[in-house]
């Protein structure tokens, strides 16, 4: 990869009056990747399927080599504990360190704030302590392809996550059908309003356009080429006569669920058009909409749509002719022939040398969540243990990545973050005049100044990061480590010399082995640790304003 132009587009820069390219064809396919498993390769891996490895998991992972490391990042996992209430007295349902999921609401007092908050850092929290699993990573995904967004009960959100996290890697097809009665989709996209005699379009047309075979080419009018109008309106009447119920209710007497009312149902046949083979939908009731989906999964354009976006999300934004033909293809074919199971596809994508072609490492710009999750998690800070503690500093850092313009239940429209599907431009987005501050004010409050929650000082403890690497003795192992660890590529020349110099400015290499060594053999005497602290604090601040710590 030509990495002074990946840089140069990233901070919207030119090369030679021209607007710069990236990359260029990649041509590596699908098959087994059988190169050299070094620690950039195990460390890349990590870093497109989990948030912030760290140093200690990337070895593992670069002992346990590539077959082994995939297997477990799709092994399936059990549900995680419900969040809690971290601290709000006023709910007579749920005290402090209970969970409030299936609690009623108030006629009197809002519980709308601190469950959202419970939510948010629930959420964080998993992310940043998940280990060597992609399922987090997967949540995400579905959450921005499944968009479900403007819900203020938490408990809707609540069981709408959970489903995201039970089919993580399971079946899109069933997935496709939980998710179209979920409460929090019924409400979103106004399914809960269509009935026969007023048929709702809005998910009909998503579920088409967004969620399964995509929106083609136009071919005619009213004609996409994967579905027509006609298919619109039709598969609207299928999913007439769903409702969500419980919906903030107070009485604790009506649990969060969807119900089939069947007068609100229509009952005619329903005529496809023929991009799904003039199928006809009959009426089965409240099992019609199974029928739907599945004739919809007949067409196979709605792997090859799945499988875009799964290439875009750990690979790479731009998918050219060649990478449809070599790549997307035989993905879709791999997801057909396992009835759209989604553990064979990923597999099989991140084991294939194609994923670990060089043009496919450090060519992605970290999305916030990401961002802010490598800036704690590489360093591995402490965690405050009590619970009001551990849920404060997490609602802190969901309100930072909000900053940043991506809240996490909150995607700007349906087609959700337009990182992922808004030519040309895609993850560059993330990087402008807002956000990049806020990005730099992150990395800089945890390398020098940290922040209180509660008792718990929540800053890198650089004395910490650097006894884990193998000679911190050494100022050229400690940049070169250091980059390993929070850089997708090595470093140039040019550039281990800038950052050694950030750490002794114009010293030779000998007076940092005297100086840490002095340190190790007294580290309680502040005169010898604090000169050491500040060094390493710069060297670190300035590796992560770096453009190449905002790269995956």
């Amino acid at each position: 990869m030509d990495r002074r132009a990946t840089l140069a587009k990233l901070f919207g820069k030119k090369e030679k009056g021209n607007e710069v390219q990236v990359r260029s064809t990649v041509v590596s396919g699908l098959t087994p990747y059988v190169g050299v498993w070094d620690f950039e390769k195990a460390a890349h891996l990590l870093r497109r399927t989990t948030y912030g490895p760290t140093y200690a998991k990337i070895k593992a992972v670069l002992t346990a080599g590539v077959e082994s490391t995939v297997d477990q990042l799709l092994a399936p996992e059990p549900l995680p504990d419900p969040p809690l209430n971290f601290n709000y007295t006023n709910d007579p349902n749920v005290p402090i360190g209970a969970t409030w999921i299936n609690a009623p609401f108030s006629a009197t007092d809002n519980f709308i704030g601190y469950r959202g908050e419970s939510l948010a850092a629930w959420t964080l929290e998993l992310m940043a302590n998940q280990g060597i699993s992609i399922r987090e990573k997967m949540v995400l995904f579905w959450h921005n392809h499944f968009v479900t967004a403007n819900n203020e009960d938490t408990r809707y959100i609540y069981r709408y996550s959970n489903l995201l996290r039970t089919y993580a890697t399971g079946n899109f097809k069933t997935l496709t059908k939980e998710i179209t009665i979920d409460p929090a989709m019924l409400r979103y996209l106004n399914g809960n309003q269509n009935i026969k005699a007023a048929p709702n379009e809005n998910y009909a047309r998503e579920l088409l356009e967004l969620f399964t075979v995509g929106k083609g080419p136009v071919a005619g009018p009213g004609d996409y080429t994967t579905f027509t109008e006609q298919d619109v309106i039709a598969m609207a009447k299928v999913l007439t006569g769903w409702r969500d119920i419980g919906y903030l209710d107070n009485t604790g007497n009506v649990p969060v669920q969807s119900i089939f009312i069947a007068p609100q149902h229509d009952t005619s046949d329903k005529q496809l058009s023929a991009r799904f083979n003039n199928a006809i939908i009959s009426n089965n009731g409240a099992e019609e909409y199974q029928d739907l989906i599945d004739v919809i999964f007949e067409n196979e354009a709605a792997a090859k749509h799945i499988c875009r976006k799964l290439y875009r999300w750990f690979v790479f934004y731009e998918i050219s002719a060649e990478i449809e033909q070599t790549i997307i293809n035989p993905m879709a074919a791999c997801l057909l022939e396992n009835d759209f199971e989604i553990k064979p596809v990923l597999s099989l994508l991140l084991k294939s040398a194609h994923f670990y072609d060089v043009l496919n490492i450090g060519c992605m710009i970290k999305n916030p969540i990401d961002f802010t999750l490598s800036a704690f998690k590489q360093f591995e800070i402490a965690q405050p243990t009590d619970l009001e503690e551990r849920y404060t500093l997490w609602v802190q850092i969901f309100g930072v990545t909000n900053l940043q313009q991506m809240q996490y239940y909150t995607p700007p429209s349906v087609a959700g973050w337009k990182a992922y599907y808004q030519e040309p431009g895609y993850a560059h987005i993330w990087i402008n005049s807002v956000t990049l501050p806020y990005r730099l004010l992150v990395t800089n409050v945890l390398s020098f100044i940290g922040f209180e929650v509660g008792n718990t000082r929540i800053i890198i403890d650089v004395f910490d990061f650097v006894s884990k690497i193998d000679d911190p003795t050494n100022p050229n192992a400690v940049v070169i480590e250091f980059a390993k660890i929070l850089f997708p590529q090595a470093l140039a020349i040019n550039q281990i010399v800038f950052l050694k110099n950030i750490l002794i400015p114009g010293l030779p290499d000998f007076e940092w082995t005297v100086e840490y060594g002095a340190y190790l053999a007294d580290p309680d005497n502040e005169m010898l640790a604090n000169p050491v602290r500040i060094k390493l604090q710069a060297l670190v601040r300035t590796m992560l304003s770096m453009p190449e710590f905002h790269l995956s």
